[in-house]
């Protein structure tokens, strides 16, 4: 099978500009084993349709976010997992998304869904975070923290605007792609959304679930996220299986 569009397996990349210029995934950086994974995704009738579906809307002017939606595949190689956090789609304000659920870049005001992650760090005592200086996530991800959302685009002041394009059948294959994996990985489940996703990760990994970090969940039942203690109990579980620990 021929995979035009395949990605070049180029272990992680720069983020240039704000905002997507072209479909051309061949130019997205990406970590080698993630290549088959995607390159398999963008030979199908889905990802040809995804592309046709993205070509189009920058044709018509669409300004669309992160400038490299494989960011996250770039940072974080397959055998480098160590966590998955699992998002929904990017930010949709101008210079927030970079690619990594939940993050912004360094300079950006946190949104509150992050402000609440930040939070929750400071909360829990078995945790030493480290300092923030902003609101970027990228040394998580180059720690082996997949920081991952469902769909990898979105167009500009337009929340989920591109959910059921495509990209859920990519990253449902990236998820069982993880979950394939001998190495036990946690899972951080938080909200309704991410937690559909259960019944594509096997039962060797650990699977942790909350609500959303957003503020209309977070300190609600059944499970709030302010005080899950998620971050220590990732750790511990790294540590039992000789996999570390992350360093939040």
């Amino acid at each position: 099978m021929a995979f035009e569009n395949m990605p070049k397996p180029v272990p992680e990349g720069t983020v240039h500009g704000r905002h997507l210029a072209r479909w051309n995934p061949a130019d997205w950086p990406l970590a080698a084993d993630w290549a088959p994974v995607v390159g398999q995704f963008l030979a199908s009738q889905t990802g040809q349709q995804l592309g046709a579906f993205m070509a189009q809307r920058l044709a018509a002017g669409a300004i669309i976010y992160p400038p490299q939606p494989f960011r996250a595949l770039a940072l974080t190689p397959l055998a480098d997992v160590r966590v998955v956090i699992l998002g929904q789609d990017p930010y949709h304000g101008p210079g927030q998304a970079q690619g990594l659920a939940f993050s912004v870049p360094d300079g950006v005001r946190p949104p509150p869904s992050l402000r609440n992650i930040f939070k929750e760090l400071a909360r829990d005592p078995a945790v030493e975070p480290e300092p923030h200086s902003g609101g970027s996530l990228e040394r998580w991800a180059r720690q082996g923290v997949l920081l991952l959302n469902t769909s990898l685009t979105v167009e500009e002041g337009q929340a989920a605007s591109h959910a059921r394009k495509g990209w859920e059948l990519l990253t449902d294959q990236l998820i069982s792609a993880v979950s394939a994996t001998s190495t036990p990985v946690v899972f951080l489940l938080w909200g309704a959304h991410a937690q559909t996703k259960q019944a594509l990760i096997a039962s060797r990994h650990r699977v942790l679930i909350a609500n959303h970090p957003s503020p209309l969940s977070a300190l609600r039942p059944p499970v709030p996220f302010i005080g899950c203690g998620h971050f220590s109990a990732a750790n511990l579980f790294l540590q039992a299986q000789g996999r570390g620990c992350v360093h939040w």
